[in-house]
């Protein structure tokens, strides 16, 4: 009996000794976290929230382009193991050694993907009337439920100069023709419509404008410049189209007397400086007050889709030769469910030849998903409202996110928001 406890005595502290190696050795390989954002993961968005944590907490981070939907692998820390857990957001643990397979696979020539590395996390604000709602627009909901810090700002900060200390901007469903969202037709007589006519009359009184489209240019000019001297921006919807057309008129009166108070100039339309824009040439706006429209670049009036036929495509671009691009375009889907918006998509015609289109449904002659260069910044337009809300209407129910955790729609949304604090990286030639 005494040899017995003797032997287990012996043998536990073995037992306890070879865990204790098999733990340390665990610890010593254990080098890299690995998010990846294929069909296994659990919850794309809030992977990228998991992403803009870690760079806030000054860590380096590589996001791998082409592989397995736009993976990214983190150094391994334990807090960040644990905030993927908290978070439900799907992860591997990965050895030097097999970090280093992943990356030698990566770096082949052979293979369209490449490891670009993020270093630091942009600050955020979004263009928003202060009394709209997180469920307003896509984009606040997706940063608030990717849990990514965001401020809201509107013209009172973009006129006084404050939009130059953030890196990236997104332009709320906004009208920057100074239509009032071309509502007038339907909701004139409804209360939040007075209220948000005469905040904005309020508003562009205080900066010395007669007018809320003269007010609208001045704050489209200053988004302009914010660009050019390296901003991020990102539109969706009617502030896409708006932005441009707001540009392209420039000091001329678009507007019908519904709006202003008087007529517009009669050859408006000739006066149009496409020069000015940032994505759209040749277009013609509509004059009318009661069309529930602003000009022909967008296709929701002339589409012919059905719903379950509204699709449209990513390109696939050269991910060590376009990173941007292909930082834009990562996803679990190459196809991607449509949506509508009061700016749904874009004349393919109507789109100038220096602008890169990323998305579009080629046979209806749609372009959904554009980016370009301006100066030493870059813009990116989404046609559409909400991509999990097919015909998103006024007063309709807020997207619940937790049942659209792998939307590949708000996944475009969310690359926008990561993809400037990517390196740019020099390579060999």
């Amino acid at each position: 009996m005494i040899e017995d406890k003797t032997f287990l005595k012996k043998y536990s502290r073995k037992l306890v000794l070879l865990l204790f190696v098999g733990l340390f050795s665990y610890n010593s390989y254990a080098a890299s976290l690995l998010i990846q954002m294929d069909d296994t993961q659990k919850n794309h968005l809030k992977a990228y929230g998991i992403a803009f944590w870690t760079l806030e907490k000054k860590y380096e981070i590589h996001w791998l382009l082409n592989y397995r939907g736009g993976s990214f692998l983190l150094p391994f820390q334990k807090e960040i193991q644990d905030e993927c857990q908290i978070r439900g957001v799907s992860f591997s643990v990965l050895s030097d050694i097999s970090t280093q397979q992943i990356l030698t696979e990566i770096s082949s020539d052979e293979v369209n993907m490449d490891a670009v590395k993020l270093e630091k996390s942009p600050l955020i604000a979004v263009y928003s009337p202060k009394g709209k709602k997180p469920w307003d627009d896509a984009v606040t909901m997706a940063l608030s439920y990717a849990e990514i810090p965001y401020d809201i700002i509107y013209d009172d900060e973009v006129m006084t100069g404050k939009l130059s200390k953030y890196d990236w901007l997104h332009l709320h469903h906004e009208d920057f023709t100074g239509q009032f969202g071309k509502f007038y037709a339907s909701y004139r007589n409804m209360k939040w419509y007075k209220d948000e006519v005469q905040s904005n009359m309020e508003m562009a009184n205080r900066y010395g404008f007669a007018k809320v489209s003269d007010l609208k240019k001045a704050v489209s000019i200053k988004i302009r410049n914010f660009v050019e001297a390296g901003g991020f921006l990102f539109a969706m919807c009617s502030a896409t189209d708006t932005f441009d057309i707001s540009l392209a008129a420039g000091d001329h009166d678009i507007c019908d007397a519904v709006f202003d108070g008087d007529p517009m100039e009669p050859d408006a339309q000739s006066h149009l400086d496409f020069s000015q824009t940032f994505a759209f040439q040749n277009f013609t706006i509509e004059t009318n007050p009661g069309i529930y429209e602003y000009s022909d670049i967008d296709v929701t009036l002339s589409r012919k889709l059905k719903q379950e036929e509204d699709y449209f495509s990513l390109f696939d671009f050269s991910a060590k030769w376009d990173p941007v691009p292909s930082m834009l375009c990562q996803n679990h889907k190459n196809l991607i469910k449509g949506f509508m918006g009061q700016t749904t998509a874009f004349k393919l015609e109507l789109i100038k030849p220096n602008v890169l289109v990323m998305g579009e449904n080629k046979a209806a002659g749609e372009a959904r998903y554009i980016h370009g260069n301006l100066g030493k910044g870059t813009w990116t337009f989404y046609g559409g409202h909400d991509p999990e809300d097919y015909q998103h209407l006024v007063g309709d129910p807020p997207t619940d996110l937790n049942l659209k955790k792998n939307s590949a729609g708000y996944r475009l949304i969310l690359n926008n928001v990561l993809f400037p604090a990517a390196k740019k990286k020099k390579r060999k030639t």
